[in-house]
Parts: structure tokens; C-alpha cells; sequence
């Protein structure tokens, strides 16, 4: 940790080293320091595979602070034009074309595009230095039993580190930096336990909580699967029937499932998740017949869905109820940055997917060449589903490359769906800033007279700087079987 070496020592950068064996790309290199610093500090830079259509390696970096610290990004070549996205962060570039050099006040979660690369860019994840970590001075420190690490040699994660008498007793585990690989790939949490990972940690598999509850996964872990094959179905972290669930700043790189995988869950807390995927169904945060769930903050890159919202599916029945997500970053390279309603209970009478909102997002883009699978914002209702009582409010949408803004739609995707959904009514959005003009028009429909899309309104619908007074201006078509669907 750095302290400034002025008067003012309010600003701190906290940088965590990478293991040996870690996965790094070097095509630029990113620095830091705390303002009123002289030294920077070089920041390792993790590969991370992106866009399953042509896959490429991007960058990944990640560091603390408090108070205002300094970024630099320097790369092999010119820099003619540089932008930090979203743009809605508004963050103020210095470029003298052999590096970018920006200032931080506050934790942000950002993408660095030089000359308009979107594909080798620079996530960059700056995040608040947690008072709250264990810390090797602090008294608190012995209630946690340790698993040491060695950055220069890989260790392992395996069952016995929870049967342990010390764990048994503590029910807190403590993972230094280093590299882990998981015992048999996936590792199964137990209920009433706390994981810590420090920053330079990294866990080559996957963990698993099922049918266990109060359950914290913490810190600042990197989950690695990009060495996994695509449909061994591993997640980056499992919740089956389990409940008051905690995961906090952790980061996925390349899941070849999703990212969350969430099932007959209640009382779930995801807070600054960030992923990285790029294969198919290879979802962020999924959610079956699941309940009281609250996504905070993160960035999701994903080469499918970056959050769906179902109600019955697998072995999960049930209805999918009271869901907040908000102040996060959605990029989907492919798919939909946001959907609801696919799936349900078509053997019976279908589930209600009810008491959702999607509240200020950033979506960076969307890309999908297949005409049904389109919208940043979609609720298409199958199995007979009804999708109820949803609202988007203060959504930006940046420029992206092929899709809708909107698609409600009372659906019978016959690849999916045994059965048509139900019906979609009580939808509200309330300020959304489309930044583009050449998406595919955006589409409200129902099924028939009996599956309607209703009670549907929008306010303040700002397309490329000009607010929506009608449907032509929004370039959305309401279809039919639809009621009391309005814009103002």
C-alpha cells in the first residue's frame, strides 16, 4: 500500500501482485499511483477471452484505493483516439498519443478503447479499499482459520480444508494470495461459513453451495475456467436451494457456463461481480424460481445473456419474485444485455415472474445476428409464463452493433418452449438514453386475445439526444394483441 508523501494523506492505491502461472496479456501497459505520488506502480494485466462469434484476448486489471489515484495506459503504437466507457462515468482523458493518462475519485468499473479497439481494450475494476478485511495486525484475525498460499507454486483446495477441526470451530476460512486449484473442479461450500480470498488469489474451478444457507464468499478472488472445456457445464459459482447468500467483488474470467448460476434460491446479495465469458450459454447472473435476490454494482461481459430472469426450469419449480439490479455495466457480445421470461412450469399452469427493476444500468453493447434473440431490454413470456410488475429506470445505452432496445413479446419459441407464455403487463420505463440511431426497431406484441402485452408505459424515452413524444420517434412498433400500451 502507498501513502501519499504530502500533507494531504487521505489518498491510498492498493495493488496485488500475480501469481506465478497466472494468465497474463501483455499488449499495453497499465499503471497507478495515489495522487501527489512521484512512483507508479505497475498493475498485471489477466488475458480474458471475449466474443464467442471470433474470439480475441482482452485485458483485465485490478486495484484499490481511497482518495484520488492516477491511471496510465501506454500500448506499442499510436494513440490516435482513446475513450473510457461507459461515457456516462464521464472521465476525462489525457492523450499525447503515446498514453492515456486519467484521474479517480471514486471506485469505478470501466472499459479503456484505444483507437477504437473494443475487442483488445483494458477492463479496468478500481475498487474501495475494504477496511473491513482481515488483516494479519488486526485481533480479529484468529477467528479465521488460514489457508497460505505460495505465489511462486500452485496449491490446492480440497474437502478437507472444511473438516478440518479448526474450520469445524471457526467456520471461517482465509485464502492468501497465490494459485488454487479446486479439488475435482467444483468445491462444495458448506452452510454456516465465511470465505475470504485476498487480491492475488486465484481459484482454478468452481464452488458450489447447495441446499446450504448463510454462506459468504468474499474479498477480491479471481475464479479462473478458461483452460475448461465448453460443455463439462461447470459455473463459476453454483447456489441450488440455498439461501442468505453473500458474493461479494469477486471476478470470473472465462465461466464456460454461467457465471452465477442461481436455483431455487432466496436471499441473495451479488455485489461488484465482474465476468468475462465467450462461449454459448454462457450466461452471467442467471436466476430459476428464485426470490428476494439484489445485484449491486459490477460489469458483466458475456457471450450470452448478461442477467435472465426465469421462473421453472430443470429441477427448479416455482415462482421468480422481488429481483433488483442496479448500477452495474452489461456488455453482451452476445444476446441480451437484460431478458426475462423463457422459461417456466409448461407442464402446469405456468409461474409468475413478478416485482423486478433494472435500475441505472450501462449497457455498452449488443450484438446478435439472430432475429429472435434480440433487446437490451426483453421480457419474452414462454411456458406459459405471466411477467408482471417490471420497471427499467435510468438506462443508458451506448451505441451498439446489432439489436433492439425493446422487445416485449408473449412468445412460443419452439426451440424453448413446449408451450406459448401467459401474458406481459404492468411494465414501466421511466428514462432511458438511447445513444444510437440504427437499431433494429424495437417490438411490443402479444400471442393472441387471450396472451396479451398490457398496461404498458414509457416515460421519457430519449433516442439519440431527442425525447419520444410517439412511437415512430422511439422506432417502436406496437403490434398487436397489445392494450393500453403509451409513451409520453
Amino acid at each position: 500500500m502507498q501513502r501519499m508523501q504530502t500533507d494531504d494523506v487521505s489518498s491510498l492505491v492498493k495493488v496485488y501482485a500475480a501469481p506465478s502461472g497466472a494468465v497474463l496479456q501483455n499488449n499495453y501497459k497499465v499503471r497507478v499511483r495515489a495522487v501527489g505520488e512521484n512512483e507508479w506502480r505497475d498493475l498485471p494485466t489477466y488475458r480474458v477471452k471475449v466474443d464467442m462469434h471470433d474470439v480475441r484476448y482482452a485485458e483485465m486489471a485490478y486495484f484499490d484505493f481511497s482518495g484520488k489515484a492516477e491511471v496510465e495506459v501506454s500500448g506499442p503504437f499510436y494513440i490516435c483516439e482513446a475513450v473510457v466507457r461507459p461515457l456516462a462515468a464521464g472521465i476525462d482523458i489525457e492523450n499525447d498519443t503515446k498514453r492515456v493518462r486519467f484521474t479517480l475519485d471514486r471506485p469505478v468499473n470501466i472499459s479503456i478503447e484505444l483507437n477504437k479497439d473494443r475487442y483488445h481494450n483494458v477492463h479496468l475494476f478500481a475498487g474501495m479499499i475494504d477496511e473491513h478485511a482481515p488483516d494479519n495486525d488486526e485481533k480479529e484475525a484468529f477467528k479465521y482459520t488460514k489457508l497460505e498460499g505460495d505465489l511462486s507454486k500452485p496449491g490446492f483446495i480440497g474437502p478437507d480444508v472444511f473438516e478440518s477441526p479448526e474450520f469445524l470451530n471457526k467456520r471461517k476460512l482465509w485464502i492468501t494470495p497465490g494459485i488454487y486449484y479446486v479439488d475435482e473442479c467444483v468445491m462444495d461450500i458448506p452452510g454456516d461459513s465465511e470465505i475470504y480470498v485476498e487480491g492475488g488469489g486465484i481459484i482454478i474451478g468452481g464452488f458450489r453451495c447447495q441446499n446450504a444457507e448463510n454462506v459468504k464468499i468474499w474479498g477480491r478472488p479471481v475464479f479462473y475456467q478458461a483452460g475448461f472445456e465448453r460443455f463439462n457445464g461447470i459455473n463459476g459459482i453454483r447456489l441450488s436451494f440455498s439461501k442468505n447468500i453473500v458474493l461479494e467483488n469477486i471476478i470470473f474470467v472465462n465461466p464456460c457456463h454461467y457465471t452465477v448460476y442461481m436455483g431455487g434460491c432466496e436471499n441473495v446479495y451479488i455485489n461488484n461481480v465482474k465476468s468475462f465469458s465467450c462461449e454459448g450459454w454462457s450466461d452471467g447472473i442467471d436466476m430459476m424460481s428464485s426470490r428476494h435476490i439484489r445485484i449491486e454494482g459490477g460489469f458483466l461481459r458475456t457471450s450470452d445473456d448478461c442477467i435472465a430472469i426465469y421462473g421453472s426450469r430443470w429441477k427448479y419449480y416455482g415462482d421468480c419474485y422481488d429481483i433488483v439490479v442496479q448500477n452495474i455495466v452489461l456488455w453482451a457480445d452476445v444476446a441480451h444485455p437484460t431478458m426475462i421470461g423463457t422459461h417456466g412450469d409448461h407442464k402446469g399452469n405456468g409461474d409468475r415472474i413478478s416485482g423486478i427493476c433494472f435500475r441505472n444500468l450501462n449497457i455498452l453493447e449488443h450484438n446478435e445476428p439472430q432475429a429472435g434473440y434480440l433487446g437490451c431490454m426483453a421480457i419474452n413470456a414462454g411456458d406459459k409464463n405471466i411477467i408482471e410488475d417490471v420497471t427499467y429506470e435510468n438506462i443508458n445505452i451506448e451505441p451498439f452493433l446489432h439489436g433492439k432496445v425493446i422487445d416485449l413479446q408473449v412468445r412460443w419459441n419452439k426451440d424453448y418452449n413446449p408451450a406459448p407464455g401467459g401474458g406481459i403487463k404492468n411494465i414501466t420505463f421511466r428514462n432511458i438514453y438511447y445513444h444510437g440511431d440504427n437499431e433494429v426497431t424495437s417490438v411490443i406484441n402479444g400471442y393472441d386475445e387471450s396472451r396479451k402485452v398490457e398496461n404498458i408505459t414509457i416515460v421519457n424515452f430519449v433516442r439519440n439526444g431527442l425525447r419520444c413524444r410517439d412511437f415512430g420517434g422511439a422506432n417502436i412498433k406496437v403490434g398487436r394483441h397489445t392494450k393500453n400500451v403509451v409513451i409520453d
